[in-house]
């Protein structure tokens, strides 16, 4: 069973950067495809950027898409989002997600098509 864990969460200012780290454990990215979504209380979940295990596509939210950076580190069992210009409207729990096999658009965009989850790194954006 893989476990995910988000770290690099925090308080940022408008127009700054972050980068979330996601590490697994009790196994390995290699063949699992990861992505990174987001949630405010009272809403879904919402899908933010996606990394495929085989041929290494990504996938973007178009309202993160030039400003956001998912990459992978197998080698070091490690997946980042770098986010770049952030917005107050982006302060959500960032959550890491891992699925079996490969992504294929639309499906990529569905939480239900991840098979594991982390806990979840609070980011904070203030205006």
């Amino acid at each position: 069973q893989v476990q995910l864990e988000e770290t690099g969460g925090g308080l940022v200012q408008t127009g700054d950067s972050l980068t979330l780290s996601c590490a697994a454990s009790g196994g390995t990215f290699y063949r699992l495809a990861a992505a990174w979504f987001r949630q405010v209380p009272g809403k879904w979940r919402e899908f933010v950027a996606a990394i495929d295990w085989k041929e290494r596509d990504t996938y973007y939210a178009d309202s993160v898409k030039g400003r956001f950076t998912i990459s992978r580190d197998d080698a070091e069992n490690t997946v980042h989002l770098r986010m770049d210009t952030l917005k107050p409207e982006e302060t959500a729990v960032y959550y890491c997600a891992a699925a079996i096999g490969m992504l294929y658009s639309p499906t990529h965009r569905d939480h239900t098509r991840y098979d594991f989850w982390g806990q979840g790194t609070q980011v904070t954006v203030s205006s």
